[in-house]
């Protein structure tokens, strides 16, 4: 069947460095497209990040949406008038509401059950256990749309579209130096990621010479709270502390005025890649969280990870496998990647 989508929704109601490798989809759609529609079904606090990319026309608030009664529901998504929705990131009730509103095309995986009852057009695509990186299993998904399997991994960063940034406010444009690197280090990850540990981060910000960079802390003010009870601001030096003074929207701004971010498995780095920053991503080897699956896809990022398959940590909080880089091997692999940036 040939689909030619007017007005397609991309359900993807996930976090942060999720919705960033999603973007690359939208990109191709825009390009195969070029007069479609695409609404944005994603989490209020994702907003800021997802209405940073050109590719999107329209955000659909999936926290309002759920304070309403399903048959409010069923009326806002008929009211689209999308002739497509792609589940990306699987959810029964989006699954069930799509169906209920009559959208003639309804893309899923078949590993959901709920797929099955209630999409049109099923894709056989299993994640957790693919070779594939997480921005080309999202190209996979809308193969019937785009008429191609995928993309290699060096050809995906041209399609963000993540040029809708909001300017910088001036008290945080004049913390920019116009001749040392601007770094960022974001050490901690909400949970969504294992993580290198606030000490690894502070040893690396006394290795890096600060007459060639100025150094960044980014976060939350309650991860600024545990950077200072582990005595991060303590050990490390010369670093500029701005967890807790940005919101998101911000904070996407003033990444893409920096130079560089280093970070573990988080939206941040994706956003940092996706602005064509270096970003240098610190992995566990563990398989499904391995850089295989959501190493930083941009011209300008990398990562660092063990060279070895171990699961011994999958159940514990840690990777020691990640704590064990050590923050000299960081600084190499940082000084590499500006290396080449200077070529």
């Amino acid at each position: 069947m040939q689909m030619k989508p007017r007005h397609i929704i991309i359900s993807r109601t996930d976090s942060i460095g999720d919705v960033m490798l999603t973007f690359p989809l939208l990109g191709l759609l825009k390009q195969k497209y070029p007069d479609i529609r695409i609404t944005f079904l994603g989490m209020n606090y994702t907003r800021p990040v997802i209405m940073s990319c050109s590719h999107v026309d329209d955000f659909l608030d999936w926290n309002e949406m759920q304070s309403q009664t399903a048959a409010a529901k069923v009326s806002l998504l008929k009211s689209m008038e999308a002739d497509t929705i792609l589940h990306v990131f699987p959810r029964k009730e989006i699954a069930q509401l799509a169906r209920k509103a009559g959208i003639p095309v309804r893309i899923g995986t078949t590993g959901r059950i709920y797929h099955w009852l209630n999409c049109n057009h099923l894709v056989g695509l299993s994640r957790k256990n693919s070779p594939f990186h997480e921005a080309q299993l999202n190209i996979m998904l809308a193969k019937k749309l785009l008429g191609q399997p995928t993309l290699p991994l060096d050809k995906i960063s041209g399609f963000y579209g993540f040029n809708k940034i909001v300017k910088l406010p001036d008290e945080l444009a004049s913390l920019i130096d116009p001749v040392r690197f601007n770094l960022i280090l974001h050490p901690k990850s909400k949970g969504s990621a294992r993580e290198w540990g606030s000490d690894n981060f502070a040893k690396l910000s006394v290795l890096l010479p600060h007459s060639l960079f100025k150094i960044f802390v980014t976060g939350t003010k309650a991860e600024g709270d545990l950077l200072i009870q582990e005595g991060f601001f303590d050990k490390a030096t010369n670093v500029t502390d701005l967890t807790g003074k940005m919101s998101l929207e911000k904070m996407i701004s003033f990444i893409n005025a920096a130079d560089g971010l280093i970070a573990a498995s988080t939206g941040p780095l994706h956003v940092a890649a996706a602005s064509g920053k270096i970003a240098l991503g610190i992995y566990p080897p563990i398989r499904p969280m391995h850089p295989g699956r959501w190493a930083p896809v941009g011209q300008k990022a990398g990562f660092i990870v063990e060279q070895k398959e171990c699961s011994d940590c999958r159940k514990e909080g840690n990777c020691q496998c990640m704590l064990n880089i050590s923050p000299q091997q960081v600084k190499l692999k940082l000084e590499s990647m500006l290396n080449d940036d200077f070529q």
